[in-house]
């Protein structure tokens, strides 16, 4: 029986993947470091201080991955109290309240910094339905490694078996399969090139993923 949806943040609860994008091509442009479209798209899902490790490694970088980081995350934190396009997915909040209103137990599961979670959730007002929040930025590995998900299973303290993650990257999709989880892919025009091939269902719009439509699909 179903008893706790996993929810990633970016892409699938608030579009925040607009302003990470601007951040990060900030950050490329101000250490003069040629990022192409394809890279970038490759990096979608994974914590800032993963994708700076990574380019340090594919670029040979001298300047520490730290230092990439807090550029990225100084500009993303402009952009984020300043930018106007930052809103909710459309149609997200009326999916969290039919879960919560149905008994199903929230827990957030975002690469983003804990920081960046706690920002989001204050400015939406997201807190009064989510059990736990917890930051991939904080864990030992980065999706597509499974531990951001086996975590927020037990931080919503039922079997993985019990459980199901919505999520909209490709990385994010392997890190659900990893950890045995049934994984519903988001189709979301804010993610592009994804690949939702392991996903168990991939789904376009929120309506059609309500709970009762979904509430026998672990049984």
């Amino acid at each position: 029986m179903l008893k706790a949806i996993l929810f990633d943040m970016d892409g699938v609860i608030v579009d925040t993947e607009p302003l990470h994008k601007k951040a990060y091509f900030l950050m490329f442009k101000y250490y003069n470091i040629d990022v192409s479209e394809r890279l970038f798209e490759s990096y979608t899902g994974q914590s800032t201080i993963n994708v700076c490790k990574q380019l340090c490694t594919a670029f040979s970088l001298e300047i520490p991955a730290e230092t990439l980081m807090a550029k990225k995350r100084e500009y993303f934190k402009d952009l984020f109290f300043n930018d106007p396009s930052l809103k909710l997915i459309d149609g997200v909040l009326e999916l969290i309240k039919n879960y919560y209103q149905n008994g199903l137990t929230l827990v957030l599961a975002s690469s983003a910094s804990m920081l960046t979670i706690n920002n989001v959730f204050t400015r939406f007002e997201l807190d009064q339905y989510f059990k736990a929040k917890i930051s991939g930025a904080d864990l030992k590995a980065s999706k597509p490694h499974p531990e951001i998900f086996e975590k927020a299973a037990e931080l919503a303290g039922f079997l993985r078996s019990e459980c199901l993650v919505i999520e909209d990257s490709t990385n994010g999709i392997k890190a659900a399969h990893a950890a045995s989880i049934y994984c519903i892919g988001y189709n979301s025009y804010h993610s592009k090139n994804q690949d939702y091939s392991l996903a168990n269902h991939v789904v376009d719009d929120f309506t059609s993923i309500y709970f009762d439509k979904i509430s026998t699909i672990l049984d």
